[in-house]
């Protein structure tokens, strides 16, 4: 269930997440992009999976603050993946939603996304 799955992205954010975006999800400024109330994701969680899947390099604007910075791509299933955008879409003041396990398989296989404003 959705429930279940914020549960288990939790867990997954403390352990992989939580210490470059905070417990709060309000990232470090200048280093490290909030995933709170995040504009950078907003309406596209492909955006959040990709990153998530394939790391990201680049410049990028989050609630208009400029970042530039690595973020690497993560060594989880697609399931963990899938729990850790879930629990980040439904958190931190973001506006909910749910990833799956194929969503996340599909995004891996398209290769890493550029980074963009």
């Amino acid at each position: 269930t959705k429930d279940e799955r914020i549960s288990a992205g939790k867990i997954a954010f403390a352990s992989t997440c939580q210490a470059c975006h905070q417990v709060d999800g309000k990232g470090i400024p200048g280093a490290f992009p909030p995933l709170a109330a995040s504009d950078y994701f907003k309406g596209n969680p492909s955006k959040l999976i990709s990153t998530v899947t394939h790391g990201l390099t680049g410049a990028i604007t989050v609630n208009g603050k400029p970042y530039n910075g690595v973020m690497p791509k993560q060594t989880l299933s697609d399931e963990e993946i899938a729990n850790v955008v879930t629990y980040v879409l439904n958190s931190f003041g973001n506006g909910g939603g749910e990833v799956t396990p194929s969503q996340v398989s599909a995004i891996r296989k398209t290769g890493p996304a550029t980074a963009k404003k």
